[in-house]
């Protein structure tokens, strides 16, 4: 495992991206070589990207396993302070750097786009290992919601997945702010989910049961 650290808050996100672009030499580049290129704070916007298509309402059954495997490894990742395990077939895969420097320029340019809403500040809250491991409990635990069984359900993925990408995108762009935001809202997910598992333990993972009962909790909130 490579350890890996976060960049300087003055280097802006779309930067970095663009170094790594300019990293990247010869015809192939090696997923090993890529990941110690991009770092920590490109895994986390990979991470952020990940979580996007949760922001629907409901979530399709499976969709949180197979994006919530990455996200996984990347929480654990950033509460060590190294790159993910993967197996070395997999890192020491080759990748046409062409390739890989167009999909680079198209992740700066919209990064690019969004900086003026992200930017450093409350640096104490990503200034240490210590903290940013916190940060990464926090994530680990964010994405376990999001795994949780509870498919078509409304919120159950989107609240944790708003939580993961403000989390991300905070410690990425070492915004202090935002990674506060983030916790209000991961820990609106976890009594929100904490309630719903109980419920479908209630009623005996009857899904109407638990449809009807979301329903009614909906309802009183908006006042009908």
């Amino acid at each position: 495992m490579t350890a890996v650290q976060f960049r300087n808050p003055d280097v802006r996100l779309s930067d970095a991206l663009a170094a790594t672009a300019a990293a990247v030499r010869g015809h192939t580049v090696t997923l090993r070589e890529l990941l110690v290129h991009v770092g920590e704070q490109g895994l986390l916007v990979f991470s952020a990207i990940l979580a996007m298509p949760f922001l629907i309402p409901v979530s399709l059954p499976f969709m949180s396993t197979a994006l919530g495997t990455p996200m996984l490894l990347i929480g654990v990742a950033v509460i060590l302070g190294r790159l993910p395990w993967l197996p070395n077939r997999l890192l020491d895969h080759e990748l046409p750097s062409a390739n890989v420097q167009h999909v680079l320029g198209r992740a700066r340019r919209a990064a690019a786009r969004v900086e003026h809403l992200v930017k450093p500040r409350l640096l104490a809250l990503t200034g240490s290992a210590l903290v940013n491991s916190l940060h990464g409990v926090t994530i680990v635990i964010s994405v376990l919601l999001l795994m949780a069984p509870l498919p078509f359900v409304p919120l159950a993925n989107t609240l944790p997945g708003i939580a993961i990408i403000l989390l991300c995108l905070g410690m990425a762009e070492r915004d202090g702010m935002l990674l506060l935001i983030g916790y209000l809202v991961a820990g609106i997910s976890s009594l929100y989910i904490g309630a719903l598992l109980w419920l479908v333990l209630r009623v005996g993972m009857n899904a109407e049961g638990v449809m009807s009962q979301v329903g009614g909790w909906f309802s009183r909130l908006v006042g009908n």
